[in-house]
């Protein structure tokens, strides 16, 4: 269920290109926790009409306050304006919301994150208490955020950059295929990033025989399913709204041509 929550900053670091902010969040986790992959829909001032959309990269239920920590990128007018609140300011932010990765908390996972897509896969590695291996995506080093967080709660992390300044030099899907080859005892691949690394993750994830799911980023306008702005092609021919029936899918369900 989803509230709307006056939610203050008790927290805000830079983290390479990013922003981390941790929020008091009143019930909103004890009453909104579906699974890690949700995300809050954040009021950007009076001048903005539209909410942004933020994934959430980790989340917990404490007296008096749900926790919630955001990761995000100033790519806008709206991100410009939350990255500007300091700790002690309010957020009007609406959440949980949308659908997180299906997932046991007793399971075995490869979590696959590139650029701002790596924050909520850290949320699911400390739900199934870091029995996982991370594999971290970007164009260069300084898109490799939490690197150190992952490290604390995963077995293994391993990174690629574009540029070769840190780790592999290429993409992170042949650090996946690397790792299935090494290791067939996954229960699945959840993955979070741009479209084009979500396809080709999801392409190894089926040669091998291993479930995947990814998580979409797509723009939002409404955020609750009442308009098209997020509409993603199903390989079925329909069409499901991200932050209504996603931002999670089985990657088996979405159409990678359109």
């Amino acid at each position: 269920m989803k509230v709307e929550r006056k939610c203050r900053i008790v927290e805000k670091t830079q983290v390479g290109d990013a922003i981390y902010m941790v929020l008091e969040a009143g019930d909103m986790v004890r009453t909104g926790f579906k699974a890690p992959g949700q995300f809050v829909h954040i009021k950007c001032g009076e001048g903005l009409l539209l909410r942004r959309p933020i994934s959430v990269c980790t989340c917990g239920m404490a007296d008096p306050e749900d926790l919630i920590s955001i990761v995000f990128e100033v790519r806008g007018e709206g991100t410009q304006w939350i990255a500007a609140r300091q700790v002690g300011d309010e957020l009007d932010v609406l959440g949980l919301a949308g659908n997180g990765f299906d997932i046991r908390p007793d399971g075995r996972y490869l979590l696959v994150g590139g650029g701002i897509g790596i924050p909520p896969m850290l949320g699911c590695a400390q739900f199934v208490g870091g029995k996982c291996t991370a594999v971290l995506g970007g164009r260069s080093a300084e898109k490799i955020i939490l690197k150190d967080l992952f490290e604390d709660v995963c077995d293994k992390v391993l990174v690629a950059t574009d540029d070769g300044s840190m780790g592999h030099h290429g993409f992170v899907d042949a650090l996946v295929r690397q790792e299935l080859e090494q290791d067939k005892n996954y229960d699945g691949v959840l993955a979070c990033g741009p479209k084009p690394m979500l396809r080709n993750v999801a392409k190894v994830a089926q040669e091998f025989g291993v479930p995947c799911l990814v998580s979409m980023e797509e723009r939002m306008g409404c955020g609750v399913g009442a308009c098209l702005v997020c509409a993603c092609d199903m390989a079925d021919g329909s069409r499901k709204h991200v932050c209504k029936n996603g931002p999670v899918f089985d990657a088996g369900e979405v159409d990678w041509n359109a």
